[in-house]
């Protein structure tokens, strides 16, 4: 059995053959935070798939993108057709959802586990929004949570029908990316049920300092600067047309969707956002 040390070093010299399971919270994380390894890997040989912790049910919506008096059903339907086309865009090999087979503990019917939302608590602790629902997935049971991701994982080492064979688990650092409750909470079951299962569990650097304890100084940063995989990451954004945008600067200094310079990202809430070209990765 690899390390987690040993699996980041062949993700960045020779991930051919790997097998990795990458742990995330909602759609559009998957290629937010982890778009160029997802994409970079698949290209090199590995085989990846998602696993999807809830289905962005409280995420913000575009202006003008969707009919008006959408219902909330119609628009779990719609997060799910942006993440599947995402993945299939990036590469992913199979995409799943917590709660849902194999990701669910045996003699337990199907689970729904929702978005929690976010709200900050100090300006630098978030926590779930005050409304968030029962069935949220910070209000729900942790231990269910992490017995849910390991049944899925015994499946997938070879000890039921899935036989993926992972070589590791990923996700976010103990800071959850930005801090975001359902991110954290991702990390905490990714993390638990990858020591349960024996696998190396790999953690992804989150953008500020003050909200890990991860030392960010002894990451290993993979980019890959080419064309090619930054051309398919703004491809997998863009299918996520209902919860951001991809803008360029036109010549006037004005955001356009047509225009080619400084492509970015605009945010729903307005924050802005660069493509995302370095995922920085530490051992779990």
């Amino acid at each position: 059995m690899s390390t987690a040390s040993q699996i980041i070093e062949k993700i960045m010299k020779d991930p051919a053959g790997l097998s990795l399971l990458v742990v995330h919270a909602h759609p559009d994380d998957e290629t937010l935070a982890t778009g160029p390894l997802i994409a970079g890997l698949a290209d090199s040989g590995a085989h990846i798939d998602v696993l999807m912790c809830t289905r962005g049910e409280r995420g913000e919506v575009v202006p003008g993108v969707l009919p008006a008096g959408l219902t909330p059903a119609q628009l779990i339907v719609q997060r799910e057709r942006e993440l599947e086309t995402a993945c299939d865009l990036l590469g992913v090999r199979k995409q799943y959802f917590l709660g849902a087979s194999p990701f669910r503990a045996p003699a337990h019917q199907g689970r729904h586990y929702e978005d929690s939302g976010m709200e900050w608590v100090t300006p630098t602790l978030a926590g779930p929004a005050a409304d968030a629902s029962e069935n949220s997935l910070t209000s729900s049971s942790k231990n269910e949570e992490i017995h849910d991701l390991l049944n899925g994982l015994h499946q997938g080492t070879g000890f039921g029908g899935a036989n993926h064979n992972w070589s590791a688990v990923i996700s976010y650092d103990d800071g959850g990316g930005y801090g975001h409750p359902d991110h954290v909470r991702a990390h905490l079951i990714a993390a638990a049920a990858a020591k349960k299962a024996g696998l190396p569990f790999v953690q992804i650097v989150s953008n500020d300092d003050a909200i890990t304890t991860t030392d960010s100084s002894t990451a290993s940063w993979y980019s890959r600067d080419d064309v090619r995989t930054r051309d398919v990451v703004i491809e997998a954004l863009r299918a996520y047309r209902t919860q951001l945008s991809v803008l360029g600067t036109a010549s006037d200094g004005t955001e356009s969707a047509e225009a080619t310079d400084d492509l970015h990202i605009r945010h729903v809430g307005g924050q802005r956002q660069e493509i995302p070209q370095r995922i920085g990765l530490i051992p779990g």
